[in-house]
Formats: structure tokens, C-alpha cells, sequence
């Protein structure tokens, strides 16, 4: 039993699916089965049960899956470890966000700070983040809602509250505040079902006992006031936009309800190696997003 067996054997066991997993592992599907088939010969036991081309991991395996994630995640952590003492890895760092624009400036500065350490990023749902948490896949998720599970810990970048942004020439565009009754029949510019603007939405009208209209859904939340200045609906937006779109032609307004706020958390395993190039990643996100949320204030 290999370190290339076993890690062989966890992309399988996670995908279920050979064919899926030697592509992912960039090697002939011959050489994956033929290496499943010789650990379960040495294990004495299947690992998976199989129908046609259809395999499923059985309870061996899944056990077995436990003890090798276990074990592959420490000796990964191990060896960045090792580099970071021996100073020999300039390091990297992966995040996964609901939305990329808040990080721009964050990620700007982080390369200008650390230019030799290898940075990636990409989108993400919330649902998706758990699983590329557990699977060690990210250092970090920027989670704009509660992102809870076991070892995980967030840290609280950012609560600020999320404000209603209407075009300049809309009939509320008057009005400091509003209330959600106020906004029952007005369209909205929101996110797909999973994001934290539709989650929010869909909470500040549940004492209404009514749904909100959706005048248009998508998965960018940046695009929401390109959309709605085109004059296609209103939209929650985060205060911290504001800052930004000092010139587009707005009106922001207030909404009289309780929790109308984001709070945007950077999220990790607990039980995992904390990398010198996340530590900083980590410390700048924090000071960062404490200047921002000045800033905002600032604005209101």
C-alpha cells in the first residue's frame, strides 16, 4: 500500500466514478482500476460495489476513506510545513467566494504585499464551499452567510448593513427609508436561491407572509446595479458598494427591518496546517475589511 494508491483510491472514492477520476488524475483509466483492484486485493476486502459501470463506495470503503483522507490530509500539512520552516516554498493560497469584486482590492494589495506567493481564487455557493473545506481543496471561503460545519472556524471580516439601492428617477428614490411592505409589489434584481442576497430577501419578506418579486435572477451579485440603474427593478446591496458607485445614478435608502445585514466571514478548517502565506493572507483580509468598514461609515 502506496501513497499513490491511497490517493488514487480517494479521488475514486469521491468521484465514484473511475472514468471521472483518472481524468481528474491525468492518467489512463486502465492504470486507476488496475490500482483499486490491487488495494482491495492487499485489503482483503471490496471497497466499492459495482454494478455494470456504476460503483459505489460500500461501508468498507467508506471507512477506509475516513482513516486515508485523515492520514493524506496530515501528511500534506506536514509537508508545508516543512517548506515554510525550511523556507524553501514561497507558498500559496486558494479562496473560494460567493463573489469575487469584494476581493479585488484585498487580492490587489496582497500581491503587491507578496508577489512570490501563488495565488487562486474562484466562485463558489455556500453548499460548494463545505465540500472544498473538507476536502482541502481551499485555504479559505468568503462566506457572506453562515458557513458552519465540523472543525471549521470563521473569522468575522465584516457586518454592515445591506441597503436598498432603486434608480435615481424611481417614485421612492425620495425617501430615506422605506418598510418591506413598502416594497411588496416592487420587481427585484437578486441572485439565484443560495446566495446571500436571495436568502435575505426571501427573510425580510417572510413576516409579510408573502413572497418577493424577482424582476430578474443570476448568479453575479455585481451585476445588481448595472441592472437596476437600466431601470429592470430594485436591489439589496451592501453598504460598502456605495462607496464605489459614488457617481452612478442611485438612490440608496434604508429598510426598516431587523438583521438587514451581511457579515462577511473568512472561513477555514481548524484542524488543518495554517501556512505562513495564509497567515498573512488571514491578517491583511482582517485589516482590510476593518478600513473598508470605516470607510462606509463614513458614507452613511
Amino acid at each position: 500500500m502506496d501513497l499513490l494508491s491511497l490517493r488514487y483510491f480517494r479521488v475514486v472514492a469521491r468521484r465514484e466514478h473511475i472514468s471521472r477520476a483518472a481524468e481528474e488524475l491525468r492518467v489512463a483509466q486502465p492504470s486507476v482500476s488496475r490500482t483499486i483492484a490491487r488495494l482491495e486485493a492487499e485489503l482483503g476486502l471490496p471497497l466499492f460495489d459495482r454494478q455494470g459501470r456504476t460503483i459505489r463506495l460500500n461501508r468498507h470503503g467508506a471507512a477506509f476513506l475516513a482513516r486515508v483522507e485523515r492520514a493524506l490530509d496530515e501528511l500534506d500539512d506536514a509537508r508545508r510545513e516543512m517548506a515554510d520552516a525550511a523556507g524553501l516554498d514561497n507558498g500559496s493560497v486558494t479562496i473560494a467566494a460567493e463573489t469575487l469584486l469584494p476581493l479585488t482590492e484585498l487580492l490587489a494589495g496582497f500581491r503587491a504585499a507578496h508577489p512570490d506567493v501563488t495565488v487562486r481564487c474562484f466562485q463558489s455557493t455556500p453548499d460548494l464551499m463545505r465540500e472544498h473545506l473538507r476536502t482541502r481543496e481551499v485555504d479559505f471561503c468568503v462566506a457572506s452567510q453562515p458557513l458552519t460545519g465540523a472543525g471549521l472556524g470563521a473569522v468575522r471580516l465584516l457586518d454592515e448593513e445591506v441597503l436598498l439601492a432603486v434608480p435615481a428617477a424611481h417614485p421612492l428614490a425620495a425617501r430615506e427609508r422605506v418598510t418591506v411592505a413598502d416594497l411588496a409589489d416592487e420587481p427585484f434584481i437578486t441572485t439565484r436561491p443560495g446566495h446571500w442576497q436571495r436568502a435575505l430577501l426571501e427573510r425580510l419578506f417572510t413576516p409579510l407572509d408573502r413572497r418577493p418579486v424577482i424582476g430578474c435572477e443570476g448568479d453575479e451579485p455585481g451585476a445588481t446595479h448595472f441592472l437596476v440603474i437600466a431601470g429592470l427593478g430594485i436591489g439589496l446591496m451592501p453598504s460598502i458598494a456605495r462607496a464605489d458607485l459614488t457617481a452612478a445614478p442611485l438612490a440608496w435608502l434604508r429598510i426598516d427591518a431587523p438583521d438587514c445585514v451581511r457579515v462577511l466571514s473568512l472561513v477555514r478548517r481548524e484542524d488543518g496546517y495554517l501556512s505562513a502565506a495564509a497567515a498573512r493572507f488571514r491578517d491583511l483580509a482582517v485589516a482590510h475589511f476593518a478600513e473598508r468598514a470605516r470607510q462606509a461609515r463614513g458614507m452613511l
